[in-house]
């Protein structure tokens, strides 16, 4: 049996019932916060969020992306440019503190790295009302709206409360490439 593709949400779920490998779900709220960060900041134009599915690709970076893994995204982050890694399947890969050292001085953790220094992001607090108002505007979305609840909506600010674009960033990087159990030997593009 293989697992869901696509998060099935029952009636009363939260998003912090979901767990890794339930399937495709929208970002929560410090994930979606992080999300914008990494757009304004420009993390794609380095970093590609698309496994193309040839042996050397997936040998680097795992199993092969599929298109419902982006499904809410607006707009999809796949890219072509690799001067970084690919990071679609980095969640869970290193821990909070490697991801928050590699953050603020890259070449701290990989000396050969070229990214550019974010130390600030840890000094920015994430807008709670911002959050919010992306929520709802990933719900309106013409194609694949972000399912999210009102009380979805409503909790954002208690779950970015005090939190940084730094914390934000980390979380939408651990939130990566895990959300699909994929099964050995099924062909997931029919």
């Amino acid at each position: 049996m293989t697992q869901p593709i696509v998060w099935n949400r029952k009636p009363g779920q939260s998003l912090d019932d979901w767990k890794p490998g339930d399937g495709v779900r929208p970002y929560k709220p410090l994930e979606l916060a992080g999300r914008e960060v990494y757009i304004r900041e420009g993390c794609y134009l380095c970093h590609s969020q698309m496994i193309r599915p040839f042996r050397d690709e997936k040998d680097r970076y795992g199993h092969y992306s599929v298109s419902s893994e982006s499904m809410y995204d607006h707009p999809f982050q796949w890219g072509s440019k690799r001067t970084g890694p690919d990071l679609a399947r980095v969640g869970g890969k290193y821990s909070d503190e490697w991801h928050r050292r590699h953050l603020r001085y890259p070449r701290d953790v990989v000396p050969e790295s070229v990214m550019p220094n974010f130390f600030w992001l840890e000094n920015n607090k994430v807008d709670a009302v911002n959050v919010a108002d992306t929520m709802k505007v990933m719900r309106k979305m013409p194609f694949y709206p972000s399912p999210y609840t009102d009380a979805d909506i409503a909790s954002a600010k208690d779950a970015v409360e005090g939190k940084t674009e730094l914390d934000a960033v980390i979380a939408y990087l651990q939130g990566l490439g895990n959300q699909i159990k994929f099964t050995e030997g099924v062909n997931y593009r029919d």
